[in-house]
């Protein structure tokens, strides 16, 4: 186990000990005032599934529960479940497991790239270049710079459409790029505190991968807030490259609720 100061590095988050066939440790721990957060662990499970995996096959889907609150300064161990090994898919399911208990599970698939038609059909949201753009704190986040383009109504400090960009270079390797971007997805939420209602913890997210995207070259994320109901609040997201490529697309569900005294 590595132990680090108060600002890991994305690669060194990344960084999983393997130490059975389909089990992976995360090495590097730190102090944070906060429960584990979401982006790390579902990050770090999508490159412990990807690594059971064929190198010719990249994700194109995960879906994930957060159970219960996790430690940054624990160890965490993934288990990965080999599902099914097609000719062009392949099924895992990961189990994220702290002090023997389970805090997050995830369902990814994994494709041979087939080709076919290639077709988008929503409008590329509108953006300044990033470069035009003043820098903005993305907080708690290791390794990423952002800039923020439109705020939610009422509340000036929540981004619903920024750029961001991993500033660590990263290999050409589509599965680490796709967990750089699943770590940066989970970040912001659509929904700002109402009467009777305040964003709380992730409950749930997937995420789709329709296009190879460098997660160290700009990205632009637009986030749509579409129902808060039931104690919980659920919105939907995509992410365009530089180019207006529509890289993926996101949706999560949070807690909604008046905090606990």
């Amino acid at each position: 186990m590595t132990t680090v100061g108060p600002a890991p590095t994305l690669l060194e988050l990344l960084d999983l000990e393997r130490i059975d066939r389909d089990l992976f440790r995360a090495c590097t721990v730190f102090e944070e005032e906060h429960a584990l957060f979401g982006g790390q662990v579902a990050a770090q499970a999508l490159l412990a599934a990807g690594r059971t995996v064929p190198e010719d096959r990249a994700p194109h889907s995960l879906h994930g529960y957060y159970l219960r609150g996790g430690h940054s300064s624990r160890p965490t161990v993934f288990q990965v479940h080999r599902d099914r090994d097609g000719r062009s898919f392949t099924a895992r399911r990961v189990v994220a497991i702290q002090d023997g208990e389970v805090i997050f599970n995830m369902a990814a698939s994994f494709a041979v790239d087939q080709g076919g038609p290639d077709i988008s059909v929503d409008p590329v949201p509108e953006a300044p270049d990033p470069d035009t753009l003043p820098g903005a704190p993305v907080p708690r986040v290791f390794g990423f710079e952002g800039r923020t383009v439109t705020t939610h109504p009422g509340a000036r400090s929540y981004p619903v459409r920024y750029w961001t960009r991993c500033t660590e270079p990263l290999a050409d390797e589509p599965l680490v790029h796709a967990s750089a971007l699943t770590y940066i997805s989970d970040m912001f939420g659509a929904f700002p505190p109402v009467a009777g209602g305040v964003p709380g913890p992730s409950l749930d997210h997937a995420l789709w991968f329709h296009r190879p995207v460098r997660a160290d070259e700009w990205m632009l994320i637009d986030l749509v807030p579409r129902s808060a109901a039931g104690g919980r609040n659920w919105y939907t997201g995509t992410l365009h490259d530089r180019t207006g490529r529509h890289v993926a697309s996101l949706t999560q569900e949070c807690l909604f609720r008046e905090p606990r005294p």
